[in-house]
């Protein structure tokens, strides 16, 4: 996934849930229908809500991982 090209970068780290989904769908209010946002948060939590909150709204996950404790999302916007 490292090839898509991101639109909007949203910085959550240090905030605890709900603050980066809120954060997450502010940004991609922001953006175009298809363009991807990028979600750098530290919440452990914010692996399920993440997949829950694309499942919900319908955005596209595409990508969700961890790496020294900063989780990173790639979200497509869907509508």
């Amino acid at each position: 996934m490292e090839t898509e090209a991101v639109a909007l970068v949203v910085d959550a780290k240090g905030l605890a849930c709900p603050m980066p989904i809120f954060k997450a769908k502010k940004g991609l209010g922001t953006v175009e229908v298809g363009q991807v946002v990028e979600v750098l948060c530290t919440d452990p939590g914010s692996m399920a809500d993440f997949k829950a909150f694309a499942n919900s709204t319908g955005h596209e996950l595409l990508l969700a991982e961890e790496s020294n404790k900063i989780y990173r999302f790639l979200v497509r916007r869907a509508k």
